[in-house]
C-alpha cells in the first residue's frame, strides 16, 4: 500500500485503503459504517491515529540519538564503527530523496522514520473521524467531545512534525479525499499558514472541557492533553516568527503574546519546574558522583532526566508535559561509557557543547557571537572577562548542569566495570572486574575510556554523556533509561523568553531566562545588556538547558537566514585531545574529531527531502515544483 501513498492521497489514505479493504464483507472486514455506528469502535479507531507518534530519544536507528548527533552537540562512535547507519552516511552527506538516513522506510524503530508516510497516514486517518464524529455512535456525549478535541490536537500533533522535518513545503488539509478528487489545484502553505492552522487546532482541544491539563492514571498514558496544546502552540508560532520562516514578516510580538499566556496557562494548571531533588539517597550520595560537593542542582538535573513521570493528580514531577509511553530499556552499555560494558558509547558530547557551559560565576567561556578564531574551531575566542576559567584546569568551576550532562577526563562513575585495570592507567590501577568507583580518563592511549579514533566503545571526543544515564546503572544495576521527556514547562519558558527579547521585552524575558538559571544554581544574566546582547545568552541558555534532547537541530535551522547554512555550527566539530604527562599532570589540545569535514550542513540540509516519488507525483499533477531546495 505505501508505494500508492502519493502526497495528495495519503490524506485520504483511511478513507480508501480502509473503504476498499473493509467494505469487503464477506471476507471478514468491517466497512466504515459498522466502524462508527459502534461506540467501542469508534474509540479504537481514534486510538489507531495513536499509533504514529514516534518515541524519539534513543529510539532512532539501532539504539542512536539520531538529530542529537547531527548537531554541534554531539558525535556518534557508531558513524566509523557502523557507517552504513545514520551518523556515518549523514556525516559524509549520503542522503537522497528517495534514501535520507533519517527518514528512509527501512530505518523506522519505535516509530521514528519513514516521517511522511506515517504522518499522513495519520491525518488522513484523523479527517475521516472528524468528518464522521459528529453523527458516530458515541454513547457518552462527554466521549464525543473529548474525542473530537483529541483528533485535533493529533492533527496539529502531525503537521507540527511535518512541519519540523519538510518546512512548508506541505498543504492544509482538513477533509478526507477520494481517488477521483481533482488535486490540480493543490498548493503549498506557508510556514506562518501552517502554524496558524496548528494553532487553531490546538485551540479546539483546549475548548474542550472534557480534555484534562494533565493525565492521572497509567491506563491513559500517552494520551493528549491541554498542556500539549499549549506547548505546541507555545513552540510554533516560535519557529514561525523565526529568520528561516517568517518571509521577512515580523511575528514576534504575536510570539511574545501567545507564548505568555501559555505560560500562564500551564502555571495556573499546576506545572512548575522540577525544583528539588526527591531521591536524595541515590542522587545526593557519594556515590552517584554528580558534581563537586553533591551539589543538589546537579543532583537534581540527573534526577528529572533519569526518572519518569508519574501518571498522580500530584506528580512530583510537574515539569514534564509530554513523554513518551515506553522507556528505552537499559542503556548504560549502549549510550554512555561503553567501555563499562564493552559495546558502544553511542552519543559523545563535542567541545562545542562543553564551551557553551559558562563558568560557575555566569561568565561565559568564550565570546559567544564569534567564540572560534578559525573555522575548524581549534582556536577559541576566550572571554577577557572571565576570570575564572583556565584551559589548563578546564572542567573545574562550571554550570552545576555540566555535570549533570556529561563525563569528563577526571569525573568518576561508580558501577560494575567488566574489566581488570592495567598499568596503563594509573589512575584507576589496580582494580579488577566488579562493582567500584572508575575515574573516568580520556586521554590518549588509555587502554579503556581514552579517545580512539575507531573503537565503537571509546569516545570520539573526550566527553561521554551522562545526561540519561542513572548514576550507578549497569550488568549488577538495571535500571532503564526514563522515557523521553519531549515538551516541558523549562522549553515553555525559554520559547517566552526568547519571544518576548525578540519583540523587545527584555526586562521580561531576562526574568524568564533568570528562572531556568537560577533553578540550575546559576547567577542572574547581568543587567543592561542590548537587544542582541540578551538573545545571544538566550540562545546558550536554550542550548545548555535543552542539550542533547534534539532541539538543537530544529534551532540552529530556523536561526539560520534563507539562502544560509549551517557551516559554522555543523560542519566542523571539535574534540579535546588530551596528553597525560609523566607527572600526573595533562595538556590539553582541541582537534577536529576527523580532518575531514561534516558534509550534512549546507544549505538543503536545512529540510529534509520529500521523498522522491512523492515529489514527482506532485510535480506531474499540479504543475509545481514541491521539492525542499537542493535537493
Amino acid at each position: 500500500m505505501k508505494s500508492i501513498y502519493a502526497f495528495l492521497l495519503i490524506c485520504a489514505v483511511a478513507a480508501v485503503s480502509c473503504n476498499k479493504a473493509l467494505d469487503m464483507a464477506p471476507d471478514g472486514k468491517l466497512s466504515m459504517d459498522e466502524i462508527f455506528t459502534d461506540n467501542n469502535k469508534v474509540a479504537a479507531f481514534l486510538n489507531s491515529c495513536y499509533a504514529n507518534v514516534p518515541s524519539k530519544g534513543l529510539g532512532y536507528f539501532f539504539t542512536s540519538r539520531g538529530p542529537v548527533n547531527l548537531t554541534d552537540d554531539a558525535w556518534d562512535t557508531d558513524a566509523e564503527a557502523e557507517p552504513t547507519l545514520i551518523a556515518g552516511r549523514m556525516y559524509n552527506g549520503d542522503a537522497a530523496p528517495g534514501a535520507h538516513p533519517l527518514d528512509n522506510p527501512a530505518s523506522i524503530d519505535q516509530g521514528n522514520g519513514n516521517y511522511w508516510n506515517r504522518y499522513w497516514n495519520s491525518i488522513g486517518n484523523i479527517n475521516l473521524f472528524l468528518s464522521r464524529i459528529d453523527t458516530a455512535t458515541v454513547n457518552d456525549p462527554a466521549h464525543r467531545s473529548r474525542w473530537k478535541g483529541e483528533a485535533h490536537l493529533l492533527r496539529a500533533f502531525y503537521y507540527t512534525e511535518l512541519l519540523l522535518w519538510y518546512g512548508p513545503s506541505i498543504p492544509i488539509e482538513k477533509a478526507p479525499h477520494k481517488f477521483t478528487d481533482d488535486f490540480s489545484n493543490l498548493k503549498k502553505s506557508t510556514y506562518y499558514e501552517l502554524a496558524k492552522f496548528i494553532i487553531e487546532d490546538c485551540d479546539a482541544a483546549l475548548a474542550t472541557p472534557e480534555i484534562p491539563w494533565r493525565i492521572t492514571v497509567d491506563a491513559e498514558s500517552g494520551r493528549f492533553t491541554k498542556a500539549l496544546a499549549t506547548a505546541i502552540k507555545s513552540r510554533m508560532i516560535l519557529f514561525a516568527a523565526s529568520p528561516l520562516y517568517n518571509l521577512g514578516q515580523d511575528h514576534w510580538e504575536e510570539a511574545y503574546n501567545i507564548n505568555k499566556q501559555a505560560l500562564a496557562s500551564l502555571r495556573a494548571n499546576g506545572y512548575e519546574l522540577y525544583n528539588k531533588v526527591n531521591l536524595p539517597h541515590l542522587y545526593l550520595v557519594a556515590d552517584a558522583h554528580l558534581g563537586p560537593n553533591l551539589n543538589p542542582h546537579t543532583a537534581m538535573y540527573n534526577e528529572y532526566f533519569t526518572q519518569a513521570m508519574k501518571f498522580q493528580d500530584n506528580p512530583i514531577d510537574k515539569e514534564t508535559i509530554y513523554q513518551h509511553r515506553s522507556n528505552t530499556g537499559n542503556i548504560f552499555h549502549v549510550d554512555g561509557v561503553g567501555a563499562q560494558n564493552g559495546y558502544k558509547s553511542g552519543t559523545c558530547p563535542t567541545q562545542e557543547l562543553v564551551d557553551a557551559y559558562e563558568t560557575s560565576d555566569g561568565k561565559p567561556v568564550l565570546v559567544q557571537d564569534n567564540p572560534y578564531l578559525d573555522e575548524k574551531h581549534t582556536q577559541p575566542n576566550y572571554n577577557p572577562e572571565n576570570t575564572l576559567y583556565d584551559p589548563a584546569n578546564p572542567y573545574a568551576n562550571r554550570d552545576p548542569r555540566f555535570y549533570a550532562t556529561i563525563y569528563y577526563n577526571g569525573s568518576k562513575r561508580k558501577a560494575r566495570w567488566g574489566f581488570a585495570e592495567t598499568t596503563e592507567s594509573p589512575e584507576n590501577f589496580p582494580a579488577g572486574i566488579g562493582n567500584r568507583t572508575r575515574i573516568i580518563t580520556t586521554y590518549v592511549g588509555e587502554p579503556f575510556t581514552g579517545i580512539h579514533a575507531a573503537r565503537r566503545s571509546a569516545t570520539r571526543t573526550g566527553y561521554y554523556e551522562r545526561k540519561y544515564l542513572y548514576p550507578t546503572s549497569g550488568d549488577d544495576n538495571a535500571v532503564a533509561g526514563a522515557p523521553h521527556k519531549w515538551y516541558r514547562l523549562g522549553e515553555v519558558i525559554l520559547n517566552f523568553a526568547e519571544a518576548a527579547a525578540e519583540a523587545g521585552k527584555l526586562d521580561e524575558a531576562r526574568t524568564a531566562a533568570n528562572e531556568i538559571r537560577a533553578r540550575a544554581g546559576m547567577p542572574d544574566l547581568p543587567t543592561g545588556l542590548t537587544k542582541s546582547q540578551l538573545i545571544t545568552r538566550i540562545r546558550n541558555e536554550r542550548r545548555v538547558e535543552m542539550a542533547l534532547e534534539e532541539n538543537r537541530y530544529f534551532d540552529v535551522r530556523r536561526w539560520t537566514a534563507p539562502g544560509g547554512d549551517l557551516a559554522k555550527t555543523d560542519k566542523w566539530v571539535t574534540a579535546m585531545e588530551i596528553t597525560r604527562n609523566a607527572d600526573g599532570s595533562y595538556t590539553y589540545k582541541r582537534r577536529p574529531v576527523r580532518e575531514v569535514e561534516r558534509k550534512n550542513y549546507t544549505a538543503k540540509f536545512l529540510y529534509f527531502p520529500l521523498p522522491l516519488d512523492e515529489a514527482n507525483r506532485l510535480r506531474s499533477i499540479t504543475g509545481q515544483n514541491w521539492q525542499n531546495p537542493g535537493w
